[in-house]
């Protein structure tokens, strides 16, 4: 019984110490440079500006810094395998297919595709498929 009581404190205590750091958004790269689209840019491309987070097997965060009518540039919150979590900037095409707008990039787990559904932006690849909410 004693054995069971010191347990459950002890993923109680595990738990209140890492689950806010888990939560919590990463701070900003030192880097970043947001550059407002250009106003000419057709909504359905700009709307892919800004900051977006979801939750997979992982937190995820993403941020599209600059974006027109040929590339974006991005930040992913990701995972590297050395050093553990960090933001990479990576540039993104933009394709349109089907009268729909989508950004593609090589990531270093395989290609990443970017499409906007409603209010989500849906994050497909070879290693996970998330949808992503704004973050304001």
């Amino acid at each position: 019984m004693k054995t069971i009581v010191v347990l459950a404190v002890g993923i109680v205590l595990v738990s209140i110490l890492f689950c806010p750091m888990v939560m919590a958004a990463p701070s900003m790269p030192a880097d970043l440079q947001i550059v407002q689209p250009d106003p000419s840019l057709p909504k359905e491309l700009s709307a892919f500006f800004g900051k977006w987070e979801g939750t997979g097997a992982y937190q995820y965060f993403l941020i599209v810094e600059k974006i027109d009518d040929e590339k974006a540039s991005i930040y992913v919150w990701q995972v590297i395998a050395e050093i553990g979590y960090s933001w990479t900037r990576y540039e993104a095409q933009v394709i349109k297919e089907g009268g729909k707008y989508k950004l593609f990039y090589s990531s270093r787990s395989g290609p990443i595709q970017l499409t906007l559904k409603g209010e989500y932006l849906n994050y497909s690849g070879p290693s996970a498929s998330i949808k992503l909410k704004r973050v304001t």
